[in-house]
Protein backbone atom coordinates (compact mmCIF):
# COMPACT_ATOMS: atom_id res chain seq x y z
CA UNK A 1 0.00 0.00 0.00
CA UNK A 2 1.08 3.83 -0.67
CA UNK A 3 2.73 6.02 1.97
CA UNK A 4 -0.04 6.90 5.07
CA UNK A 5 -1.45 9.89 6.51
CA UNK A 6 1.11 9.57 9.51
CA UNK A 7 3.82 8.80 7.16
CA UNK A 8 3.03 12.17 4.59
CA UNK A 9 2.46 14.47 7.51
CA UNK A 10 5.80 13.18 9.06
CA UNK A 11 7.36 14.05 5.92
CA UNK A 12 5.76 17.47 5.37
CA UNK A 13 6.14 18.70 8.84
CA UNK A 14 10.47 17.70 8.58
CA UNK A 15 10.05 19.49 5.29
CA UNK A 16 8.17 22.52 6.55
CA UNK A 17 10.72 23.24 9.59
CA UNK A 18 13.11 23.92 6.47
CA UNK A 19 10.78 25.99 4.70
CA UNK A 20 8.80 28.98 5.38
CA UNK A 21 7.15 29.02 2.20
CA UNK A 22 6.05 25.38 2.43
CA UNK A 23 4.81 25.66 6.31
CA UNK A 24 2.33 28.75 5.00
CA UNK A 25 1.09 27.09 2.36
CA UNK A 26 0.90 23.62 4.49
CA UNK A 27 -0.94 25.64 7.24
CA UNK A 28 -3.21 27.02 4.46
CA UNK A 29 -4.42 24.51 2.12
CA UNK A 30 -3.80 20.90 5.08
CA UNK A 31 -2.45 17.85 4.43
CA UNK A 32 -3.37 15.71 1.28
CA UNK A 33 -5.49 12.82 1.55
CA UNK A 34 -3.38 9.25 0.81
CA UNK A 35 -2.92 7.84 -1.74
CA UNK A 36 -2.91 3.85 -1.80
CA UNK A 37 -3.11 0.88 -4.60
CA UNK A 38 -3.04 -2.28 -3.79
CA UNK A 39 0.41 -4.11 -4.45
CA UNK A 40 0.50 -6.52 -7.45
CA UNK A 41 0.58 -7.03 -11.09
CA UNK A 42 -3.41 -5.86 -11.30
CA UNK A 43 -2.76 -2.12 -10.47
CA UNK A 44 -0.37 -1.96 -12.71
CA UNK A 45 -2.71 -3.69 -15.27
CA UNK A 46 -5.02 -1.33 -14.51
CA UNK A 47 -3.03 1.90 -15.47
CA UNK A 48 -2.31 0.14 -18.62
CA UNK A 49 -5.91 -0.41 -19.39
CA UNK A 50 -6.41 3.76 -18.36
CA UNK A 51 -3.94 4.70 -20.80
CA UNK A 52 -4.76 7.67 -22.45
CA UNK A 53 -8.98 7.67 -21.79
CA UNK A 54 -11.15 9.07 -19.37
CA UNK A 55 -11.95 7.66 -16.15
CA UNK A 56 -14.96 6.47 -16.95
CA UNK A 57 -13.79 4.50 -20.26
CA UNK A 58 -11.03 3.02 -18.32
CA UNK A 59 -13.14 1.82 -15.36
CA UNK A 60 -15.70 0.55 -18.19
CA UNK A 61 -12.80 -1.52 -19.68
CA UNK A 62 -11.70 -2.72 -16.58
CA UNK A 63 -15.25 -4.00 -15.28
CA UNK A 64 -15.62 -5.41 -18.97
CA UNK A 65 -12.57 -7.04 -18.48
CA UNK A 66 -13.27 -8.76 -14.66
CA UNK A 67 -16.35 -9.88 -16.24
CA UNK A 68 -14.46 -11.98 -18.88
CA UNK A 69 -11.19 -13.07 -16.73
CA UNK A 70 -12.75 -13.19 -13.18
CA UNK A 71 -12.37 -11.22 -10.43
CA UNK A 72 -9.54 -13.37 -9.11
CA UNK A 73 -7.92 -13.52 -12.54
CA UNK A 74 -4.30 -14.24 -12.92
CA UNK A 75 -1.82 -13.61 -15.50
CA UNK A 76 -2.33 -16.71 -16.89
CA UNK A 77 -6.11 -16.25 -17.36
CA UNK A 78 -5.77 -13.52 -19.79
CA UNK A 79 -2.96 -15.08 -21.82
CA UNK A 80 -5.72 -17.92 -22.88
CA UNK A 81 -7.86 -14.89 -24.13
CA UNK A 82 -7.64 -14.52 -27.83
CA UNK A 83 -7.52 -10.76 -29.86
CA UNK A 84 -11.30 -10.48 -30.36
CA UNK A 85 -12.21 -11.84 -26.78
CA UNK A 86 -10.14 -8.60 -25.26
CA UNK A 87 -11.47 -6.34 -28.08
CA UNK A 88 -14.74 -7.02 -27.17
CA UNK A 89 -12.87 -5.84 -23.36
CA UNK A 90 -12.32 -2.24 -25.02
CA UNK A 91 -8.36 -3.38 -25.17
CA UNK A 92 -7.20 -1.92 -28.29
CA UNK A 93 -4.07 -4.00 -30.02
CA UNK A 94 -1.36 -1.82 -28.27
CA UNK A 95 -3.30 -2.25 -24.59
CA UNK A 96 -3.35 -6.13 -25.33
CA UNK A 97 0.31 -6.05 -26.16
CA UNK A 98 1.28 -4.26 -23.26
CA UNK A 99 -0.89 -6.60 -20.83
CA UNK A 100 0.51 -9.48 -22.66
CA UNK A 101 4.14 -8.31 -21.89
CA UNK A 102 3.17 -7.06 -18.30
CA UNK A 103 1.37 -10.82 -17.39
CA UNK A 104 4.72 -12.86 -19.31
CA UNK A 105 6.69 -11.79 -17.09
CA UNK A 106 4.51 -12.38 -14.13
CA UNK A 107 4.23 -15.93 -15.19
CA UNK A 108 7.76 -16.15 -16.03
CA UNK A 109 8.68 -14.89 -12.97
CA UNK A 110 11.63 -12.26 -14.56
CA UNK A 111 8.88 -9.60 -12.44
CA UNK A 112 8.38 -10.48 -9.08
CA UNK A 113 5.88 -7.45 -7.42
CA UNK A 114 6.23 -8.97 -3.96
CA UNK A 115 9.91 -8.29 -4.17
CA UNK A 116 11.39 -5.58 -6.25
CA UNK A 117 14.51 -4.90 -5.41
CA UNK A 118 14.89 -2.57 -2.54
CA UNK A 119 16.46 -0.06 -4.61
CA UNK A 120 14.25 2.73 -6.04
CA UNK A 121 16.01 3.06 -9.58
CA UNK A 122 16.70 -0.77 -9.93
CA UNK A 123 12.96 -1.17 -9.27
CA UNK A 124 12.36 1.25 -11.19
CA UNK A 125 14.68 -0.08 -14.32
CA UNK A 126 12.84 -3.59 -13.76
CA UNK A 127 9.32 -2.52 -13.97
CA UNK A 128 9.86 -0.62 -17.13
CA UNK A 129 11.37 -3.73 -19.00
CA UNK A 130 7.59 -4.12 -19.13
CA UNK A 131 6.38 -2.85 -22.61
CA UNK A 132 4.24 0.21 -22.28
CA UNK A 133 5.23 0.86 -18.83
CA UNK A 134 7.28 4.15 -18.33
CA UNK A 135 9.63 6.02 -15.93
CA UNK A 136 6.18 7.83 -14.64
CA UNK A 137 4.14 4.63 -14.56
CA UNK A 138 6.66 2.76 -12.86
CA UNK A 139 6.93 5.62 -9.85
CA UNK A 140 3.25 6.10 -9.60
CA UNK A 141 2.74 2.04 -8.69
CA UNK A 142 6.10 2.38 -5.98
CA UNK A 143 4.49 5.46 -4.62
CA UNK A 144 1.10 4.22 -4.42
CA UNK A 145 1.13 0.61 -4.16
CA UNK A 146 4.72 0.07 -2.00
CA UNK A 147 4.91 3.26 -0.33
CA UNK A 148 8.02 4.41 -1.11
CA UNK A 149 8.92 7.66 0.75
CA UNK A 150 11.58 9.28 -1.72
CA UNK A 151 9.95 8.21 -5.34
CA UNK A 152 9.68 11.99 -7.01
CA UNK A 153 7.54 11.31 -9.95
CA UNK A 154 8.71 14.51 -12.02
CA UNK A 155 7.25 13.96 -15.52
CA UNK A 156 3.79 14.46 -13.97
CA UNK A 157 2.40 17.28 -15.07
CA UNK A 158 -0.10 18.13 -12.44
CA UNK A 159 3.19 17.84 -10.06
CA UNK A 160 5.28 19.97 -12.24
CA UNK A 161 1.99 22.42 -12.47
CA UNK A 162 2.04 22.12 -8.32
CA UNK A 163 5.69 22.88 -8.48
CA UNK A 164 5.46 26.11 -10.22
CA UNK A 165 2.44 28.07 -8.02
CA UNK A 166 3.98 26.59 -5.16
CA UNK A 167 7.56 27.99 -5.76
CA UNK A 168 6.09 30.61 -7.71
CA UNK A 169 7.97 29.88 -10.94
CA UNK A 170 7.60 31.89 -14.24
CA UNK A 171 7.30 28.40 -16.26
CA UNK A 172 6.11 25.23 -15.61
CA UNK A 173 9.54 23.08 -14.87
CA UNK A 174 10.31 20.01 -17.63
CA UNK A 175 10.85 16.99 -16.06
CA UNK A 176 14.95 17.24 -16.01
CA UNK A 177 14.34 20.72 -14.59
CA UNK A 178 11.83 19.46 -12.00
CA UNK A 179 14.21 16.66 -10.88
CA UNK A 180 16.68 18.90 -9.95
CA UNK A 181 14.20 20.88 -7.89
CA UNK A 182 13.15 17.98 -6.03
CA UNK A 183 16.37 17.27 -4.61
CA UNK A 184 15.88 19.53 -1.77
CA UNK A 185 12.99 17.31 -0.57
CA UNK A 186 14.58 14.33 -0.20
CA UNK A 187 14.31 11.71 1.50
CA UNK A 188 10.84 12.98 1.65
CA UNK A 189 9.74 13.53 -2.36
CA UNK A 190 6.87 11.47 -2.30
CA UNK A 191 5.24 12.97 0.60
CA UNK A 192 5.65 16.32 -1.22
CA UNK A 193 4.54 14.96 -4.55
CA UNK A 194 1.62 13.73 -2.68
CA UNK A 195 1.01 17.38 -1.51
CA UNK A 196 1.90 18.81 -4.78
CA UNK A 197 -0.80 16.83 -6.61
CA UNK A 198 -3.47 18.23 -3.17
CA UNK A 199 -2.22 21.65 -3.90
CA UNK A 200 -2.74 21.73 -7.48
CA UNK A 201 -6.09 20.41 -7.09
CA UNK A 202 -6.82 22.88 -4.50
CA UNK A 203 -9.70 25.06 -5.70
CA UNK A 204 -9.28 27.99 -3.59
CA UNK A 205 -5.44 28.78 -5.53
Amino acid sequence: MGLTAQQINYGLDALADEDDRLAAELQRVGYPEPRQRDRGYKTLLRTIVGQQVSVAAASSMWNKLEAELGADFTPGCLLERDFDTLRACGLSRQKQGYARSLCELVEAGEVNFEALPEGDEAAIEELTRIKGVGRWSAEIYLLFAEGRSDIWPAGDLAVQEGVKRLLELDERPKEKELREIGEQWSPHRGAMAVFTWHYYANPAL
